[in-house]
């Protein structure tokens, strides 16, 4: 697959550095609204003093450097899958380097790995627009009744216009971000200056003193200086849609630096006045400058969530590419631009929760105990992969890799004990999402295989079907049938259903499987396999990658170089739906057997996921026991 920029030759280096701004860091970029007080004054509170205050921002700053800029900026960003990352893409990388149990285990921790996604997608647009709006409290303590309406009149509107695509308001969010990352720096610099002290926080001893004088409440605090760098996977997730160097070179020169900047500003002002603690980012503002940054602080967590929804909708595409998840109906936006997409399902079920954890939690202090268990659980899942990724693909030696592998699972290891101890308070919500969400990823792929197996164990092989009688005592029709079927062996259930009970055979047969591949994106070249079984009898294999949007008529017409000619008009496509019936035969726990038989009742048809006219479709039913 050629390189994001070769795909896209009209974006330039600007254009790709300014919407990098504006995809990947809109989480991370909306920390400082509620980072730095959850720290000092949140789950176990800190006395507000000069110790307390340069430890964690040492802590802070140490862990943006170590996390975001040499993790997963430096490192990760290496372990690209011919272009993209995420979880899931960094599984399929590495998973067929591996065999045996050790493979089953790291597919496991993959799959683990996108489950927990969804808990963070849920919980990041509630404490993002929750947080931005409570600086209405700050102006005018008696609009405080006010927070929680206006905070799901926002979140509502975003989901529904999802709906619209995100082509039209996305083109703001590059600009808006660096707006907003600009002001996180201008009042950054206003506050070290009245009290320049703060940099002291710069040097590591701060953090590391904090952890022998006093190493329990060093240890609880870890749970909130982890929304430091909540957000940070974003960097690896979007890698495919703007490439390695815009997303560094976004971080190193504006990111980093602003943020870095906002949080010893805040430092600064705490340090001068304890009590501003209540809410240290909106009080470092000048007071007539806190309604603007009122509204520009709701408009940057606006596109924070909306990156992370969009983000949903590409893992819940990537899982069911992959085989995870059933078929859902999935919505193209743009005609230009194939990764804007739009899942309806996925979209409604993530608004029913935020509203939820809104109401539920009822402030950002609250929601905070709720994040972070999904963050940090997903990077140490990035790190164990990581490090499979430095001995079987880099194949790094030993002495190099070993101490950097060590390093990052003493820092992840960390972060994600400290926030295991949120569990009783909230963190169990994004560990149920995620628990649930695996059961059901884990459960549809063993469906899947086990339907597959009893199929291909019932199919007639193709040669004894070819040197039977069968085929002479049917009638020929004019036309063209494709049989979609999932095994490339055998004779497809329906073609034998059509010949049972219609005793007919169309003048040219097809036996059409799509097979998706573990990279991104398979070239067109390379799109399309025929085998000539017999005359005009073919099997006809196309291969997607799991960001590929499959689009069979497309692909069919496609096949002139093979000696076929393609008329949509004269092709009859015949689909088999399976339904599955819960058996005592072995392979699933029976509950698990009916939670299938769930989903493949809920999946969207065959012919609207691979994109076939409604018209030349003929179904044909059987049950299958699985």
């Amino acid at each position: 697959m050629p390189s994001t920029q070769a795909a896209a030759p009209d974006r330039s280096a600007w254009g790709l550095l300014i919407g990098a701004v504006g995809v990947v860091y809109g989480d991370i970029g909306t920390s400082p609204l509620y980072a730095l007080r959850e720290s000092l004054a949140g789950s176990h509170p800190l006395p507000i003093d000069a110790r307390h205050v340069l430890a964690i921002l040492s802590l802070m700053f140490w862990s943006l450097t170590l996390v975001v800029t040499v993790k997963y900026a430096t490192l990760v960003m290496r372990a690209d899958n011919r272009g993209q990352g995420g979880s899931l893409a960094l599984l399929a990388l590495i998973s067929h380097r591996i065999v045996g149990s050790r493979r089953a285990s790291v597919v496991i921790l993959g799959i683990f790995a996108a489950a927990l996604f969804y808990g963070d997608s849920m919980i990041t647009p509630a404490i993002s627009v929750l947080s931005a709006v409570e600086g209405l409290g700050v102006i005018e303590p008696s609009t405080k009744a006010y927070i929680i309406p206006v905070t799901l009149v926002i979140l509502i509107t975003l989901f529904l216009i999802q709906r619209q695509g995100t082509g039209a308001i996305g083109a703001l969010f590059g600009p808006v971000m660096c707006v907003w990352f600009v002001t996180l720096a201008a009042l950054g610099i206003a506050g070290i200056v009245r009290e320049p002290g703060v940099l002291a926080a710069l040097n590591p001893t701060h953090a590391i003193g904090f952890f022998f004088t006093d190493p329990w409440r060093a240890f609880l605090v870890l749970g909130s200086v982890v929304l430091t760098v909540t957000g940070a996977e974003a960097l690896y997730a979007d890698m495919g849609h703007f490439g390695k160097r815009p997303i560094r070179l976004a971080w190193l020169a504006l990111v980093w630096p602003a943020l870095v900047l906002n949080y010893f500003g805040q430092g600064a002002e705490l340090l001068d006045d304890p009590k501003k603690i209540a809410n240290p980012f909106y009080l470092l503002a000048p007071e007539w400058f806190r309604l603007p940054l009122i509204l520009v602080a709701t408009a940057a967590t606006i596109i924070a969530s909306q990156a992370v929804i969009t983000g949903a909708f590409s893992v819940t595409r990537q899982a069911i590419q992959l085989g995870f998840l059933p078929r859902m109906t999935i919505i193209h936006t743009s005609k230009e631009e194939i990764g804007q997409i739009y899942v309806p399902y996925i979209n409604w079920m993530l608004l029913v929760f935020v509203v939820a954890l809104v109401l539920g939690f009822k402030s950002s202090s609250s929601l905070a105990w709720a994040y972070g268990v999904a963050v940090t659980g997903t990077m140490l899942i990035d790190t164990i992969l990581l490090c499979i990724a430095m001995f079987l693909i880099w194949r790094w030696p030993a002495y190099y890799a070993i101490p950097l592998s060590a390093l990052l699972f003493v820092v992840d290891l960390a972060f994600f004990g400290s926030n295991t101890l949120k569990i009783p308070q909230g963190g169990w919500f994004p560990i149920v999402v995620a628990i649930v969400s695996f059961v059901l990823l884990t459960t549809w792929k063993r469906g899947r295989d086990l339907v597959a197996e009893r199929v291909r164990s019932g199919a007639l092989p193709l040669d004894l079907f070819l040197q039977s009688s069968v085929r002479g005592r049917c009638q020929k029709v004019a036309g063209t049938a494709v049989y979609m079927t999932g095994s490339t062996e055998g004779v497809p259930l329906a073609f034998m259903h059509n010949i049972k009970h219609n005793k007919v055979i169309h003048e040219r047969v097809l036996f059409l499987t799509v097979q998706v591949a573990e990279v991104p994106n398979v070239p067109e070249a390379e799109r399309i396999e025929v085998q000539t079984l017999a005359h005009e009898m073919y099997r006809v294999i196309l291969h997607y990658g799991f960001m590929d949007n499959p689009n069979v008529p497309r692909a069919l017409s496609s096949s002139k170089r093979f000696g076929l000619t393609f008329n949509i008009m004269d092709t009859s496509f015949f689909l088999s739906r399976e339904t599955p019936i819960p058996s005592a035969q072995p392979g699933m726990a029976r509950w698990r057997e009916h939670v299938y038989a769930w989903m493949a009742r809920s999946a969207a048809s065959a012919m609207e996921f691979f994109q076939i006219p409604p018209g030349r479709v003929v179904e044909l039913g059987a049950q299958m026991e699985i």
